[in-house]
């Protein structure tokens, strides 16, 4: 049977026991907001305790702006989708707090070692890391202010397809000094300002998906030949995995970009598969990206580079597999418990900002600070899949189960890559890391999961019963002893 239900559905999806308007969830999502901004606060001042207390100042100006845009986010959602998961935003909340406190960290590390260098410091990243949080916060309220019902998405999805595949391609026909960064062509750059498209492209592309799973449901869900028990669909109906196949080796190629080939080929995957139900859609995408990636590795020698890396990095410790080495070191110095904020180095990994953030919080908070991170991110998908299961409508369950798995399939290639459980990709960690393009882009997506969750809970808050008739206008019916009784109005 087909995993798609249209708004007549009469199954379970999308009712909520109880009446909704009582369990007041903004007040919720404010209690969990301050305790995540509580958190937040004793992390920085952990780590400024550590440090010395030096430039802590600004730190905490910093974490004062930081409170009152999410506040002013807050209120944003009161007013514009008041029946909202009160979840989602607390969590990110932390994500991103913890996240400008430990670039902070890294900031106040690289100073020192420029300082004992005789060198000039480095620009502080972390004011920066703020001012995209700012941008990020302003475009997860456009997106509730703009996007009045999550089915508005839907009548632009082919729009929307276009768009993210030009957005995707622009970096690779652009001249190297205008697009690449550390041999990776996945940038735009003129003077001095640079963004990232294939992270818009992404949540544009997931949105096509959806749409067009939506428009040829009967096509995935009964076209095809039973083969051993599995339906496999026809050639043509292939098509859009094709095409996306296609892409996703072609950013592996040309813009030496593993990541995010992972990311959209694995969430489009996801997506079929959710649609249909079918494992043949799994064994034939699954096929499909590994004979592309084999293809790729013969003839392309930066994935060649990347996979012995990944195979032996202290084979080639003093070159390309210094990182992974040093963030691999990192989590064992960190241990069970961690060296504590600000106690340990993880400046000495190249790019722990980015890329290794995730070994930033390894090695300074340990197994079980990393396992909370982990948590976190696992609730927040967690929620973003209940809001596609609340949802009663086929493009709103696609696009909030596109948007959540894509979320935590981030993370596990993330995380995959720093622990060397698959070779380095390059993404960065949703709302921790530095950089302005993920954090704006994953924004865009948890306004959307918001929008998705306040529709469902509205459709599923049951009727006001009508108002009580005023007495004087009641019926009322007078008894006649041993007659027949008769009503007046």
């Amino acid at each position: 049977m087909s995993a798609f239900r249209d708004g007549s559905s009469s199954g379970p999806i999308g009712r909520v026991s109880g009446p909704i308007g009582r369990r007041h969830p903004r007040r919720a999502e404010l209690v969990l907001c301050v305790a995540a901004i509580a958190l937040v606060v004793i992390a920085a001042l952990g780590m400024s305790s550590a440090a010395g207390g030096e430039a802590a100042g600004s730190l905490h100006w910093a974490l004062v702006v930081f409170a009152g845009l999410v506040l002013l986010a807050h209120l944003a959602v009161r007013r514009l989708a008041p029946l909202a998961d009160p979840v989602l935003l607390p969590c990110v909340t932390l994500l991103n707090g913890l996240g400008l406190v430990l670039i902070d960290r890294l900031d106040r590390a690289e100073a020192a070692t420029a300082a004992a260098l005789g060198k000039a410091a480095p620009s502080a990243d972390a004011p920066h890391q703020l001012i995209w949080t700012t941008g990020g916060l302003v475009l997860f309220t456009l997106v509730l202010a703009v996007v009045r019902h999550h089915g508005q998405p839907a009548r632009y999805a082919y729009t929307c397809g276009l768009a993210g595949l030009v957005l995707l391609l622009i970096p690779s026909v652009l001249p190297s000094r205008f697009s690449e960064v550390n041999g990776g062509k996945s940038w735009i750059m003129f003077s001095g300002f640079s963004i990232q498209p294939g992270e818009f492209a992404k949540v544009l592309l997931l949105i096509f998906v959806a749409g067009y799973l939506v428009d040829n449901r009967d096509l995935f869900g009964t076209a095809g030949r039973s083969v051993l028990g599995f339906t496999v669909p026809r050639l043509r109906d292939l098509g859009p995995l094709l095409l996306v196949t296609f892409v996703s080796v072609l950013v592996l190629v040309y813009e030496k970009n593993l990541g995010f080939s992972l990311l959209v080929f694995g969430t489009v995957l996801a997506m079929v598969y959710i649609a249909t139900r079918r494992a043949s859609w799994l064994l034939i995408g699954i096929a499909m990206f590994a004979v592309g990636a084999i293809i790729a590795y013969n003839l392309f020698g930066h994935v060649r580079v990347r996979v012995r890396v990944w195979q032996d990095p202290f084979d080639t410790y003093y070159t390309n597999g210094y990182q992974i080495a040093q963030a691999l070191f990192g989590l064992g110095t960190g241990g069970l418990s961690g060296t504590g904020l600000g106690a340990g180095r993880p400046q000495e990994v190249p790019f722990a900002k980015t890329d290794f953030i995730i070994s930033t919080i390894g090695e300074e908070l340990g197994l079980i600070g990393l396992t909370a991170v982990l948590l976190l991110f696992t609730i927040l998908t967690l929620r973003g899949f209940t809001a596609a299961l609340a949802t009663r409508d086929a493009f709103g369950k696609l696009l909030a189960g596109g948007l959540a798995f894509s979320l935590g399939w981030q993370l596990f290639v993330v995380v995959g890559g720093v622990t060397k459980l698959i070779p380095l990709t390059g993404l960065t960690t949703p709302f921790m890391s530095y950089g302005g393009s993920s954090l704006l882009a994953n924004y865009i997506i948890v306004g959307l999961l918001m929008r998705v969750s306040h529709d469902a809970r509205t459709a599923a808050t049951p009727a006001a019963p009508p108002p009580a008739a005023p007495i004087a206008e009641a019926m009322t019916e007078h008894i006649r002893q041993g007659g027949q009784p008769r009503r007046d109005h």
